[in-house]
């Protein structure tokens, strides 16, 4: 299997990060790698914590530090204080490269010591620490290697038979969502843009031929572009919008449709570095609405037809740092789901999101669902709020389309596709809802204002 070094020697000619200068590119991480080797010989390889805001340093230490063998942590530089005292602590990195304006205690510096190594130290050389978890107020990083990114790029030129792959990135560098798309384009000798999604929205995009480039959304990504007429028209060249990260709504995946936009609902996580099933684009706009077929470097078995997902892939990390799993070979997901008749994933759930109400299992993405179908709201979140009497209490937190709409309205709807015990009894109106930047919601803090909303207003349950 080629290493990150032959890949780097192969584009030393090739002008293929557009916006950016290849060749810096290339020098960089050269130099970089000459300073970690040098290191190296002295004592074992440094843990390097990796927080470069600037693409280009970013993705350059990024294959210094694999190709040195070196331990490294891709963080987000936009991390809080508390975040980043946990991430040091639990690290206790030899190199920080990035953070020169954040205030911890002790201070950042950007070499520490190589020669005294704190924390625990792997079993394995390159490993390739990945954030995950970090909505759920505690940050862990999945363990990956060069090999477990590198299958997931082969399971993703196999299936879409491709040789080389153009990525427009507009995701972060250190989630896997932005990483990935880096490493298609770097080990296939294919071209990679990086922008803002910012930049996107104001329409400062570059030169480009669409029809050349898969870009990888999430879903209010998506929902924001389809509001320009102008970026609408742009995403229906693009030869492939990979949409992941959360789930998708019917609305949003139907006005995709309207567009004719070549869209591939995806499903995958930090932890398969990427997607391990996707909806290939033409079959999108035939009319199916699922995750799509398994990606042949995956394998998912569902026990009891629908049921927890077990994974096993090429792909799959090896552990959460710093413990290395047992049974590296089976990942079990808390996602719901099962395999149709013609091999495609349908995601139906998350079993930790499971709601009990009156002794009624009910999974929340059913009940969103049906309410987005009204067309009466923008966004919505159903959650369970604990009650003494019914276990929990089914509360949706929606932003209305238009705010004289009453909830009697969207409950009558409710009543044709719904069983009654599945309508939620409380409904919060709010003006946005708090998602991260992937898309997904902080249902932390929405269980938090909706049991202020619901003690502040003292709101009594109603009888059904």
């Amino acid at each position: 299997m080629e290493q990150p070094l032959d890949y780097l020697r192969k584009i030393k000619n090739h002008d293929w990060l557009i916006g950016y200068d290849s060749q810096e590119f290339y020098q960089l991480a050269t130099e970089l790698y000459s300073e970690l080797t040098q290191l190296s010989i002295k004592s074992t390889p440094p843990k390097i914590i990796l927080a470069e805001r600037e693409p280009v340093r970013f993705l350059a230490s990024f294959i210094a530090a694999c190709a040195a063998k070196c331990p490294v942590f891709l963080c987000n530089p936009d991390w809080g204080k508390n975040e980043w005292e946990q991430v040091f602590n639990l690290v206790k990195p030899d190199i920080v490269w990035g953070l020169d304006n954040i205030n911890l205690q002790p201070p950042i510096t950007n070499y520490r010591s190589a020669d005294a190594h704190g924390g625990s130290q792997l079993p394995i050389t390159n490993a390739i620490m990945i954030p995950t978890g970090g909505s759920s107020g505690k940050i862990k990083f999945a363990i990956h290697t060069w090999e477990t990114l590198t299958a997931s790029v082969q399971g993703f030129t196999e299936y879409f038979q491709l040789k080389t792959v153009n990525s427009f990135c507009v995701l972060p560098l250190y989630h896997v969502s932005g990483l990935m798309q880096f490493m298609r384009s770097f080990t296939t000798g294919g071209k990679l843009v990086i922008t803002s999604f910012k930049e996107v929205e104001f329409s400062q995009i570059p030169n480009i031929n669409p029809a050349e480039f898969f870009i990888s959304l999430v879903p209010t990504q998506l929902q924001r572009l389809l509001q320009n007429t102008q970026l609408t028209q742009w995403l229906t060249q693009c030869h492939t919008v990979l949409l992941g990260g959360a789930p998708a709504w019917n609305e949003l995946l139907e006005k995709a449709r309207f567009h004719h936009i070549r869209l591939a609902p995806t499903y995958g996580m930090t932890e398969t570095a990427s997607q391990i099933a996707t909806l290939k684009p033409d079959e999108f706009l035939n009319g199916k609405i699922n995750s799509g077929k398994i990606l042949p470097h995956a394998k998912i078995t569902i026990c009891n037809q629908t049921g927890n997902i077990n994974i096993q892939a090429k792909s799959l990390a090896l552990g959460y740092y710093p413990e290395l799993w047992k049974n590296p070979d089976n990942f079990s997901v808390d996602d719901i789901g099962f395999l149709d008749s013609q091999g495609y994933l349908h995601i139906i759930g998350r079993s930790s999101d499971k709601i009990i109400t009156g002794g009624e299992n009910i999974y929340p993405a059913e009940i969103e669902s049906a309410i987005r179908k009204t067309n009466m709201v923008i966004d919505v979140c159903v959650i369970g709020i604990p009650d003494k009497h019914w276990g929990q209490v089914l509360t949706a937190i929606y932003i209305p389309k238009n705010p004289n709409t009453s909830i009697l309205e969207i409950q009558t709807q409710l009543k044709n596709q719904l069983s009654k015990f599945k309508i939620p009894k409380h409904w919060i109106s709010l003006p946005n809802l708090p998602r991260n930047g992937q898309g997904k919601i902080n249902c932390q803090q929405l269980q938090k204002i909706a049991e202020d909303f619901l003690a502040n207003n003292n709101l009594a349950l109603p009888s059904f």
